[in-house]
């Protein structure tokens, strides 16, 4: 029994610890807005982040012919929460869509696809001691995809 309560201690330190700062570090992000989503993303510890990025992609799958190409109007924008200094991602909202307009035969069947906003890729820099929050309407789809670099370095020829 003596044993048990001296290994108690070690399961809180083990166990208990890390989710109690997650829950922490969660009270900085507040619970989504009506009609709004939060999307929580935790990354991986990484040896050397620096040599990588996280893009979000924030879209909506749609049914839409398969040969146009199409994107959604928006931004996501950055904010710092007051009071905290953490970044967080803000998607206020998705649309119109908008595409190409190659001519297409009409009695074709329409196809789901996920169609993005338009524009530059959204990459950020990779921090795993922070999760990455992003505030979306309901309906809209967060999506991420990770960068990383190559070591690999090439010279350049002059010119």
């Amino acid at each position: 029994m003596k044993g048990l309560r001296c290994f108690a201690p070690l399961v809180w330190l083990l166990w208990g610890v890390p989710f109690a700062q997650a829950a922490d570090e969660m009270k900085a992000f507040p619970a989504a807005e009506a009609g709004m989503v939060r999307y929580v993303l935790e990354l991986p510890r990484q040896d050397d982040e620096s040599d990588f990025r996280i893009e979000l992609i924030v879209g909506q799958t749609v049914e839409v012919d398969a040969q146009n190409r199409y994107f959604f109007a928006g931004r996501i924008e950055q904010e710092t929460i007051p009071g905290w200094g953490f970044p967080r991602y803000v998607v206020s909202r998705l649309g119109p869509m908008a595409g190409t307009l190659m001519a297409i035969d009409p009695n074709l069947p329409k196809v789901k696809r996920f169609v993005t906003l338009g524009g530059e890729r959204r990459l950020m820099r990779y921090n795993s001691r922070l999760p990455v929050v992003v505030y979306a309407p309901e309906g809209v789809e967060v999506r991420y995809r990770v960068w990383s670099v190559v070591s690999e370095t090439r010279g350049m020829e002059k010119g």
